[in-house]
């Protein structure tokens, strides 16, 4: 498979083979699941030619809560998974054991340490990803290479050139794509957009999209790996040599006693591994505020940070004089994340679970009969994703959609490390002479040798 056979170095290839990874095997061969020629799935009985087989990347906290999710989508089947903690692994591999036993599903759900080997298999035919934000690229590359579709948590990369590798990547493959921004699949947020794009508030004026704080400087004392992880290869492509582990990193968990993770991985709050609140909930509201005013695949032409010449928030300038800044949306609860739009004909908040207008009345819902057939799923975005591989048609998220997020996302966090503003070309995806923005690890870096960015066009 093209770039996949340089992704393992000497020190990779001699921890798998010292390791037995607690009696899991890393199976390569294709097809080794063998799935009936009928399936059943939440109790309704399931044809070959309906039933979609996903193999799962990134077995934590992320991870288990998106199984969770797809097991409702009727017609989903899991054949395989991996991840470089055993212990991860195997409550996965018994979580969804349960779930086929209890559906009168083939009982199977192979495990690789290495999910390179997994990707070789003929029998998956989409991919669920929940690594951290710096394996993203690479894991989504290689699985569309080997003709996958590709469900990728969001932010969609850690940098703005691996967040274009894989928009170039997936429309070469032409594989169906969902970022797992689900806010895109929830009723309030499709109210919010619908409102704000038929111009029931008006021209837009301001944007306030609360988000949270920036990374900050890796500062987690090291401590020693445990047996159970594969911390080398968690790192990966990352090529920073303050990073080392430490347990909150990669939150632990335990089978007997059960113990679940008591944290969502740190990693995500530090400038090393992570985009911090801006990317981790940005990905969610900046996306939201995008995709109403008519921004997506764009965004903003001029970053100014928090404190730059007195700039009391974070701010974003549109080509347009739409102005977005990351402060509180509602004053009774500053630190929620959540949206303000203003407009020239009244205002729309939004969050998860809450929207309120200025006029009461654009809210009101008209009654809607259920036809035949029609029903609602319990998880919308997954369901999408799963109607998407089967129509072939674009998601509800595409991967363009997580790109410009993700480059909105990362362009914040450049200039709130350069401490100045930044200007870019959302047409051109270029700076606008600017070398030290360019220069900067969030739009790209060298790679851990042997690691490298396929679809990249930095040289």
């Amino acid at each position: 498979m093209k770039n996949m056979k340089n992704m393992k170095n000497k020190e990779t290839k001699n921890e798998m083979s010292r390791r037995k990874f607690l009696g899991y095997s890393a199976l390569g061969l294709a097809g080794l699941t063998i799935l009936p020629s009928w399936a059943w799935s939440n109790g309704i009985r399931i044809a070959p030619s309906d039933r979609v087989v996903l193999g799962f990347i990134g077995l934590g906290q992320q991870g288990c809560s998106d199984f969770t999710s797809f097991s409702t989508c009727p017609g989903v089947q899991v054949a395989a998974c991996s991840d470089v903690d055993s212990i991860k692994v195997q409550r996965f591999v018994a979580m969804v054991n349960d779930w086929q036993a209890k559906n009168k599903m083939n009982p199977r759900c192979d495990a690789y340490e290495f999910f390179e080997a997994m990707l070789e298999r003929k029998d998956l035919d989409a991919i669920e990803i929940a690594l951290p934000d710096h394996w993203h690229a690479l894991a989504a590359i290689y699985a569309l290479q080997s003709g996958k579709d590709v469900y990728c948590q969001k932010p969609l990369a850690y940098t703005i050139t691996e967040g274009l590798a894989m928009m170039r990547a997936a429309n070469d493959c032409r594989r169906v794509f969902q970022v797992g921004s689900q806010q895109r699949s929830s009723k309030e947020f499709q109210q919010a957009i619908a409102l704000v794009r038929s111009g029931k508030i008006g021209h837009i004026e301001k944007i306030f999209s609360k988000v949270g704080d920036p990374p900050t400087p890796f500062d987690l004392p090291e401590m020693p790996v445990p047996e159970n992880l594969n911390f080398n290869q968690w790192l990966g492509p990352l090529n920073d040599p303050k990073v080392h582990y430490h347990p909150d990193l990669c939150p632990p968990i335990s089978i007997n006693p059960p113990k679940r993770e008591t944290l969502w991985g740190a990693w995500r709050w530090y400038r090393e591994t992570g985009n911090g609140y801006t990317a981790d909930w940005g990905a969610h509201m900046f996306d939201i505020a995008q995709a109403a005013i008519g921004m997506d695949g764009l965004g903003p032409v001029e970053f100014i940070p928090k404190g730059y010449e007195g700039a009391e928030y974070l701010t974003m300038k549109y080509a347009n004089g739409i102005v977005m800044t990351e402060q509180p949306y509602r004053e009774d609860n500053p630190q929620a994340q959540g949206i303000k739009f203003i407009g020239s004909k009244g205002w729309l908040k939004v969050a998860r679970g809450y929207i309120e207008c200025s006029d009461p009345d654009l809210l009101k819902k008209e009654a809607k009969t259920i036809g035949a057939g029609e029903y609602e799923v319990s998880s919308p975005h997954m369901q999408n994703f799963i109607d998407c591989v089967r129509s072939r048609k674009k998601t509800i998220a595409p991967v363009e959609v997580g790109c410009s997020t993700n480059t909105l996302c990362c362009l914040a966090n450049i200039a709130t490390e350069l401490q100045r503003p930044v200007k870019w070309d959302p047409a051109t995806l270029t700076f606008i002479d600017d070398k030290e923005a360019e220069n900067h690890r969030l739009y790209w870096y060298q790679y851990r040798n042997p690691y490298t960015l396929p679809y990249c066009e930095i040289k």
